[in-house]
């Protein structure tokens, strides 16, 4: 008798197979015990001074701007949703990493970014 662990669909199972028999019914297998996955974190815009008092507010990776939730001159609180881009076909909010104002905003709702270039500049 040989042991295996066979994964399908992501579920592992434990299966024991027996040499020597040309006909053979196996019996039920039973799913192992897997330790949860754990999620992926969710990518933070690192603030990154570009002038004196002013955090820029990075794309984390390439993708499109879906829209975009404020305007210039308004005010933000850390963590409230700055615009969504779209990228490998998932909505991904970006967020204000800190409580500021709206200097200014690089792109427009349509465009395409690159990983790095700059959304949204605040005061």
């Amino acid at each position: 008798m040989k042991n295996y662990t066979i994964t399908v669909n992501g579920t592992p199972y434990n299966v024991t197979v027996e040499e020597g028999t040309s006909t053979a019914t196996a019996p039920a297998a039973a799913p192992v015990q897997a330790p949860a996955p754990q999620a992926a974190p969710a990518p933070k815009v690192a603030p990154a001074p570009s002038a004196a008092g002013s955090i820029s507010v990075d794309a984390p990776m390439p993708g499109n701007i879906l829209d975009i939730k404020v305007s210039n001159g308004a005010a933000v609180k850390a963590g409230q949703v700055l615009c969504v881009l779209e990228a490998m076909k998932m909505e991904n909010d970006i967020v204000a990493p800190q409580d500021g104002t709206v200097a200014s905003i690089n792109v427009n709702k349509g465009d395409t970014v690159e990983a790095g270039q700059t959304i949204i500049t605040l005061a």
